[in-house]
């Protein structure tokens, strides 16, 4: 399998047998691309959630020095008992995805086209810490203003990328070239 292209990513390098993650190598082809993680992954998060090691408690009762320990530690029980990860990646595999590779960094984005004929390309980018998820509930109001509410004048194509180095990448970082974004699918 890993001969066809497939690249493995270690979910966890320390352990006898490491979940992985397997991704098709990205190329410049702009390639459909779903959102497949492994229940084997999902579960050495729990795991290691689960054994997370905690700081002593904070001295000050405000955020004056980061975020208060049991903050952290709600979300973290949050994350370990309670996200439901394969609704969020029914959510995303319901929008049209695709890869491709630019500057040497490999690009995951969203790309949704209007049915409406006078739509204008926009594209949606977050910062970090951030991620696409936070654009899911505008894109159906942009690609279809009839839908909701709006005029067809108002449409637009929209495309989503992922922050380069983030999310369903297979090269570190510091591989790959400078990011341009002038260099993305579509613009000349």
């Amino acid at each position: 399998m890993l001969s066809a292209g497939l690249v493995p990513i270690n979910v966890d390098a320390s352990a006898d047998k490491a979940a992985q993650t397997v991704l098709p190598t990205a190329t410049e082809d702009v390639t459909p691309f779903e959102v497949h993680v492994p229940q084997a992954a999902l579960d050495d998060l729990k795991k290691r959630l689960a054994n997370a090691r905690w700081p002593d408690k904070e001295p000050v009762t405000d955020w004056s020095q980061g975020v208060p320990l049991a903050k952290a530690q709600a979300l973290v029980e949050y994350w370990r008992t309670h996200y439901d990860w394969r609704r969020v990646e029914s959510s995303l595999n319901r929008l049209p995805q695709f890869r491709t590779q630019i500057d040497g960094l490999w690009i995951h984005f969203i790309h949704v086209r209007s049915k409406h004929e006078s739509a204008l390309p926009i594209i949606l980018t977050h910062g970090w810490p951030g991620s696409v998820l936070e654009f899911l509930q505008v894109i159906g109001p942009l690609v279809d203003p009839t839908a909701h509410g709006g005029k067809a004048d108002e449409a637009f194509h929209v495309v989503i990328p992922r922050f380069p180095g983030s999310g369903f990448r297979t090269n570190r970082p510091n591989e790959g070239g400078a990011f341009r974004a002038s260099r993305m699918p579509g613009r000349s």
